[in-house]
């Protein structure tokens, strides 16, 4: 079975939290490179003073090797748009840089990764966070909250309407786009769309104003 086909298994195994790669093509600090097209990167400008982060690429982002670019990517952008956020004056990444899937049928479905290939790949999550020194990021989702936060304890649920902190960023988390498009109510994906619409906004409003009150 080509890699291409073979869904990523995920075993603790595959971790090697030692390696230090040169580039993010050449990581094999976890065994999720053996099935996917390819690494996905972030995208944005350097000094981008609101960073968004994700959980991982999808099967669209996987192909194309651009973060945020299939239907949760869409989504993403009409929130941005309404949030008054211009996506060119962000930078937005993954806490995890591979695709990890599983088949279902002739479909690469989503399958969540592990805390042990999260961790992995913070090395590549710390170095942007660095490199870009967001005033604010946007965790996506539960996963990308502890990513961001260190902590896999966070909860989506105690962070929603807050502003945390990392280093010097301050942190906002808000439900991930694809959650929004599975909800299963017309009524709770209006709601979880207004959710990011409204981080958005805050975001951008601390972003514009650091040392405002939040």
């Amino acid at each position: 079975m080509s890699a291409a086909s073979k869904p990523a298994d995920g075993r603790d195994g595959d971790i090697n939290p030692d390696q230090r790669p040169a580039s993010l093509d050449d990581c094999r600090r976890c065994g999720l490179w053996r099935n996917a097209t390819q690494a996905v990167g972030g995208e944005g400008g350097r000094r981008a003073t609101i960073m968004l982060v994700g959980e991982q690429p999808g099967d669209k982002e996987d192909l194309a090797g651009l973060p945020f670019v299939g239907p949760a990517g869409a989504l993403l952008d009409k929130a941005l748009a309404q949030a008054g956020v211009d996506r060119r004056d962000v930078y937005v990444t993954n806490a995890v840089k591979h695709f990890k899937w599983q088949l279902r049928g002739k479909r690469r479905m989503h399958k969540s990764p592990a805390q042990v290939e999260i961790r992995a790949c913070s090395y590549w999550l710390d170095q942007e966070l660095d490199d870009v020194g967001p005033r604010v990021i946007v965790a996506l989702g539960a996963t990308a909250l502890g990513a961001v936060m260190q902590d896999a304890k966070q909860t989506l649920k105690a962070a929603m309407g807050k502003v945390l902190k990392r280093g010097n960023s301050r942190v906002l988390a808000t439900f991930h786009p694809s959650f929004a498009l599975r909800s299963p109510s017309h009524e709770s994906r209006d709601a979880a769309y207004q959710a990011i619409v409204q981080a958005l906004a805050r975001a951008r409003r601390l972003a514009d104003r650091p040392d405002a009150n939040p």
